[in-house]
């Protein structure tokens, strides 16, 4: 009886862990089927090569961070305010989607595919922020400017490093998605 194959989805998962915690130049073929503790020529079975495990890297992370956030978000009943920061919550407070996000942020600046793959990921999130604040507010100008404001917020709070004088990130945080997503009349 022969050896159990690895599970495609196993080098998927491992190469999505080095992309994570060392970047795309760690991502290779020998590296992960040692972390595996496996031969590298199973690799071979499932995919031509690096490129398509890298591609099937990226679909995998897309998959995960927006199409199984909205199935997650898109439901009857959460309000507006609820369904954007359950969005927030479940990408870009995940301890595995977060440094996947930014892997791939940091390599799409060296690689224009995924540059273009990175853009319909943030098209397709900015688009449910424009869905979500569209519920109570019909100005597309206003829309735009919240929608932008609030990813931004989400993006750039992983970057910065500045103290908010007595009060916590998570509590200046909460304040400004309040202001985000205040549905009050101006």
């Amino acid at each position: 009886m022969g050896a159990a194959r690895t599970p495609r989805a196993r080098w998927v998962e491992e190469g999505l862990r080095v992309l994570a915690a060392s970047g795309v130049d760690a991502v290779r073929v020998e590296a992960l089927a040692k972390r595996i503790g496996v031969t590298k020529g199973g690799f071979y079975g499932y995919f031509a090569d690096r490129d398509a495990l890298l591609t099937e890297m990226l679909d995998e992370w897309e998959r995960e961070a927006v199409d199984q956030v909205i199935d997650q978000v898109d439901q009857p009943g959460i309000d507006a305010k609820t369904k954007a920061r359950m969005a927030g919550l479940l990408t870009f407070s995940s301890q595995r989607l977060l440094p996947i996000d930014l892997a791939i942020r940091g390599w799409a600046r060296r690689d224009t595919a995924v540059a273009e793959r990175l853009r319909r990921v943030d098209n397709r999130r900015m688009a449910l922020l424009r869905e979500t604040i569209g519920e109570f507010c019909d100005d597309p100008d206003e829309v735009e400017a919240r929608s932008l404001l609030a990813f931004c917020a989400v993006i750039g709070g992983h970057f910065l490093a500045a103290d908010h004088e007595g009060r916590t990130r998570a509590e200046v945080f909460d304040r400004a998605t309040d202001l985000l997503f205040d549905t009050r009349d101006r």
